[in-house]
C-alpha cells in the first residue's frame, strides 16, 4: 500500500512539473516529464492490482507512444501519435464493451445522441481546413467518441459512481482531443497547451481509478 501511494504521488508530482513546464515555457521540462505521466501511471497500476488488465496495460503503452510522439510539433509526430492514440481508445473501447450488461434500445439511442451531435459540429468547424487529414481525423473522432457512448451506456445501465468516474474519464480525454483539433486546424490560443494536458492527466487519471476499482 505504502508503495502504490509513492508511486501515484510520482505521478501527481510528474504531472504538476509538466503543467508548470509547460505554464513558464520550460522545454526542458515539458520534455522530459511527458513521457513520466503515463510511465507512473502503468507502474501505479500494477502495484495496486493483483490481476491485471493487460488490454488497459496496452491501451496506456499506446498513449505512452502517442506522448512521446506528440512531444515534438511536425507532420510526421502528429499523425504517428494520432495512430497511437487511436489503438488506444480501440482498446479502451473493447474494455468498457467486455463490461457492458443488456441495455435497451432508448438507453443507446440516448447514449449515442449527444457524442453524434459533438462530433457533427466538431467536424462541421474543422471541415474547411483538414485538407489531406479529412479521412484520419473523422476515423480518429467516430473512434473517441465511440468510447465517450460505450462509457455512457456502461453507466445508464449501472448508474454507480465507479461507471461515473469512467464516463468522466471519457469526457475529459474528448475535451483534451478536441481542443487539440481546434487548435491545430482551427485557431491556436496559447493556453491551449495548459488545457489540453490538464484535461488529458485528469482523463486519464480517472480511467485508472475506474480499472483498479473494477479489479476489487
Amino acid at each position: 500500500m505504502k508503495s502504490s501511494k509513492l508511486v501515484l504521488g510520482i505521478f501527481v508530482l510528474v504531472s504538476a512539473l509538466h503543467l508548470i513546464g509547460i505554464s513558464i515555457g520550460n522545454e526542458n521540462l515539458r520534455i522530459i516529464t511527458k513521457p513520466l505521466i503515463i510511465l507512473s501511471l502503468m507502474i501505479y497500476y500494477s502495484f495496486v492490482v493483483e490481476n491485471e488488465n493487460h488490454i488497459y496495460l496496452a491501451a496506456l503503452f499506446f498513449c505512452f507512444l502517442g506522448d512521446i510522439f506528440l512531444i515534438f510539433n511536425t507532420e510526421l509526430n502528429f499523425i504517428l501519435g494520432l495512430v497511437s492514440f487511436l489503438i488506444g481508445h480501440i482498446l479502451f473501447i473493447v474494455i468498457v464493451v467486455k463490461l457492458l450488461t443488456k441495455s435497451t434500445g432508448i438507453q443507446k439511442i440516448i447514449s449515442l445522441l449527444p457524442f453524434t451531435i459533438l462530433f457533427a459540429g466538431l467536424m462541421y468547424l474543422l471541415k474547411d481546413n483538414l485538407g489531406g487529414m479529412l479521412i484520419p481525423v473523422i476515423v480518429y473522432g467516430l473512434t473517441i467518441s465511440a468510447f465517450g457512448v460505450v462509457a455512457l451506456l456502461n453507466y445508464m445501465t449501472e448508474k454507480s459512481l465507479t461507471n461515473l468516474v469512467l464516463l468522466g474519464g471519457a469526457l475529459f480525454f474528448i475535451l483534451s482531443d478536441s481542443i487539440i483539433a481546434l487548435g491545430k486546424f482551427l485557431q491556436y490560443e496559447k493556453y491551449f497547451p495548459l488545457l489540453i494536458m490538464a484535461t488529458y492527466i485528469l482523463a486519464q487519471y480517472l480511467i485508472c481509478k475506474f480499472m483498479t476499482q473494477k479489479s476489487e
